[in-house]
């Protein structure tokens, strides 16, 4: 694969270019991914026009640069993370249909929650994730729950790095962390009060794919004053079990 002057091959610029886009930014100009990327604009210019022409980037109307509908295609026809979706929707609406409120959908991926799924009410309380977005495993239900099922090589990377304060009552203390996964295990779900936003309370138990292994969380945002935190818990438990039970018995999941 062709490389840049400065050693970069074409496939990393691509991705580059691709790593612009996010849940708060989905459309940039051509300059502004050039001056994000640090790709020389000229390059930058060919290259969007070259994804554009194969459909994986579209232009608007006022010539910006979003994530093109064939792309998206692409993504959806091997996903395993669709096949997921697809297998723990009606699980997930059966938890939404009781708490009325955030019900969500997680995987590990690159040392973070990523959200492949979410179901809100109209009165749904705060909540700052959004599909295909991102937390920090240390600050979220979600990602306490991947985190404590995580690989210890993961566990020690994580709990060795940057452990963000999003809020005044996110946990930082690796010690505290390391007991809190500890304690995940045990109990099998955690409740995280005001972790990401000070009025709401994360829930969230693992889900297990037919290996055994966890393979996503399955987790509620709440508001502070709900109370019966236990009877969510057995909501999302009974929920797991089902999406584990319907991955097992269907034989697409991994093909």
């Amino acid at each position: 694969m062709a490389n840049s002057p400065s050693g970069d091959s074409l496939i990393s610029r691509v991705v580059r270019i691709l790593e612009t886009f996010d849940t708060d930014r989905t459309s940039r100009s051509v300059s502004d991914i050039a001056r994000r990327t640090g790709i020389p604009s000229s390059t930058t210019h060919r290259l969007v026009a070259e994804l554009s022409e194969h459909g994986l980037l579209e232009r608007d109307e006022r010539g910006n640069v979003h994530v093109g509908m064939h792309l998206w295609e692409l993504a959806m026809r091997g996903s395993q993370a669709l096949r997921l979706r697809q297998i723990a929707i009606p699980f997930m609406e059966s938890v939404q249909a009781k708490v009325r409120q955030h019900t969500q959908l997680a995987v590990l991926e690159d040392d973070e929650a990523l959200f492949i799924e979410r179901l809100s009410s109209r009165d749904s309380g705060a909540n700052i994730t959004r599909i295909a977005g991102r937390l920090p495993l240390h600050a979220s239900s979600s990602g306490l729950v991947l985190l404590a099922y995580a690989d210890a090589a993961l566990q020690d990377r994580v709990l060795a790095g940057e452990l963000q304060q999003r809020s005044g009552e996110t946990v930082t203390d690796p010690a505290r962390l390391r007991s809190m996964i500890g304690e995940i295990r045990r109990i099998g779900h955690v409740i995280a009060p005001g972790y990401i936003a000070p009025e709401s309370v994360g829930v969230a138990v693992p889900v297990k794919g037919p290996g055994g292994g966890t393979i996503a969380a399955l987790s509620v945002v709440l508001p502070r004053d709900h109370g019966d935190f236990g009877t969510v818990v057995m909501y999302l438990k009974s929920a797991s079990t089902g999406i584990t039970r319907a991955m097992r018995d269907s034989r697409n999941f991994f093909h």
